[in-house]
């Protein structure tokens, strides 16, 4: 089975509490499908829906109708419509997501942030600590830094620490929103090798780069949110 994400009539509007309940569209219609090896970039203009779409694929946004179908298991699950303890299995074993925020966890040091997604599938955590030290030495965190929780650090240093720990799992299905957009000229390079290794391994990536370059390094194919997608206001 080569296909893995399958999005059938996907559409989603927001209400307005604080304009009289109005309700705001931002989605509609959406078909989209994703193989394994491909990388798929999402582009539209801004305001068009690009993160919306990809926090729906995630199920973080609850879909107005329409599907999210995701290859998980050997089955296909529409996480728009599973119970949420299914949403949270397809999450840990099949859906990896690397936002732009890093989820910091108070007195948890780097080392056991990046590690912990392993240990939680229950690999040994010498091993898991191993794996999270070779990443983090790949996206260059300096050692003196491992053992201190992340909060403090720079924007750039965070987002690697975000990478890194969702790319220590060999997730089938990758979600990137602006994995690189805070990065310096080395270390984007190093994320973009990280990618399309993964992919060329059969993963199926979608992603969001504001970045030309990055996306022609990466895509292989562009999926455009329709113009008709343009943001507008209906009566509630």
């Amino acid at each position: 089975m080569s296909r893995r994400i399958e999005v059938n009539g996907l559409s989603k509007d927001f209400t307005l509490h604080l304009q009289g309940g109005q309700q705001m569209s931002i989605l509609s219609g959406i078909d989209m499908q994703v193989d394994a090896g491909e990388c798929v970039v999402i582009h539209a203009p801004s305001g068009a829906g690009k993160s919306t779409l990809l926090r729906s694929l995630y199920a973080n946004y609850r879909a107005s109708s329409g599907q999210v179908n995701i290859w998980h298991d050997g089955a296909w699950v529409d996480v728009q419509s599973a119970p949420a303890r299914q949403v949270l299995t397809v999450r840990h074993h099949t859906l990896g997501f690397v936002t732009q925020f890093l989820r910091v966890i108070p007195r948890i040091s780097t080392l056991d942030l990046v590690a912990e997604p392993l240990i939680n599938r229950g690999v040994e955590k010498q091993v898991a600590h191993e794996q999270a030290e070779e990443l983090l030495s790949r996206l260059r965190i300096p050692k003196r830094l491992w053992h201190i929780p992340p909060a403090t650090f720079s924007g750039g240093e965070q987002q690697r620490v975000n990478i890194a720990r969702t790319m220590i799992c060999d997730y089938p299905i990758l979600l990137l929103d602006e994995p690189t957009a805070s990065l310096d000229e080395a270390n984007r390079g190093t994320v973009i090798d990280m990618i399309n290794a993964a992919r060329e391994r059969g993963v199926a990536v979608v992603g969001i780069f504001h970045d030309e370059a990055v996306r022609q390094a990466l895509a292989t194919r562009i999926f455009s949110i329709p113009a008709a997608q343009a943001v507008s206001l209906v009566a509630a």
